[in-house]
């Protein structure tokens, strides 16, 4: 039996995510596939009034995430839930923020298909691009998987360069290794341990908004970019990152299922302040559409 992935150095990574990309071996990355889902990331043909793409929902400017709360559809219809930014989503495992689709491929046909975001049907797909509808998946994953980010000045911190951080990022990376907690979940180097963890979020009034993954459980986000893609959690209830601080230092919502690493942290203000300062610095180089 063949292997499903196969796990080769296939794209040239950016500084920091020295990784192995896993590319399904029916759909390998060429040049030509690559172009052909990077137009029709950005074709509006693909929403049945001609009004959004996916780039509309995934926008190259804000680190291919929208800036609100939950994504919006055709005829302005609003979802329950954040568009996730999609960098360094070829490094991923499971997808959505309930993880329901196992592969890039699947993922990427789902918001067409969606009748509250591009409401397309295969057949109308199909019918405007003329191409097939397993044809169009292969090609918009493979667009995807070249949509990485590296380069950070973290980046260049962690590669010898010890003038990449100041005195105040560097107190936050100790903060984020070590009071803090951070890397429970947020596991180098793409900060983020692809799994799903309940923080509380969900939790509404001594019930469940939201299952999630079941026992309200969601995926955990990479924070590479993490400055450029508020606002934050599922469900985008969390505006700015010294929101997010505070919350986390809180010891998240108690509830039945809250996840056990999650506890007070009793950070300082300046504390606090760090951790921010070096969240920012995971912000570097957002590179898409080649190998």
């Amino acid at each position: 039996m063949k292997p499903l992935f196969l796990l080769s150095l296939i794209l040239r990574p950016p500084l920091g995510l020295d990784l192995y990309m896993p590319v399904p071996e029916a759909n390998p990355l060429t040049p030509a596939k690559i172009a052909l889902g990077r137009k029709l990331f950005f074709d509006k043909h693909l929403s049945r009034d001609g009004t959004l793409s996916c780039a509309s929902c995934h926008n190259p400017k804000l680190a291919f995430s929208d800036g609100r709360k939950v994504a919006r559809g055709i005829n302005s219809q609003e979802g329950t839930r954040n568009a996730p930014a999609i960098i360094n989503r070829g490094y991923g495992r499971t997808f959505f923020w309930d993880g329901r689709a196992k592969s890039l491929e699947q993922q990427v046909l789902e918001p067409i298909l969606n009748p509250k975001e591009l409401g397309m049907t295969e057949a109308l797909v199909e019918s405007r691009t003329h191409l097939n509808i397993a044809d169009i998946a292969r090609a918009l994953a493979s667009y995807v998987r070249t949509i990485r980010s590296g380069d950070s000045r973290f980046d260049r911190y962690a590669a010898g360069n010890q003038h990449a951080l100041n005195d105040v990022e560097k107190a936050g990376l100790a903060i984020f290794r070590g009071k803090g907690r951070c890397t429970t979940c947020h596991a180098c180097p793409n900060f983020t341990d692809e799994n799903f963890h309940n923080t509380g979020i969900a939790w509404r009034d001594g019930t469940l908004a939201d299952q999630g993954a079941g026992e309200g459980k969601f995926k955990v986000p990479t924070l590479r970019e993490v400055a450029r893609t508020a606002p934050y959690m599922h469900d985008g209830s969390i505006r700015t990152l010294e929101d997010v601080v505070d919350y986390y230092d809180r010891g998240g919502s108690v509830n039945p299922n809250l996840d056990e690493d999650l506890r007070p942290l009793n950070l300082t203000a300046e504390e606090k302040g760090a951790l921010v300062e070096f969240l920012r610095s995971l912000s570097g180089n957002v590179r898409e559409g080649k190998r």
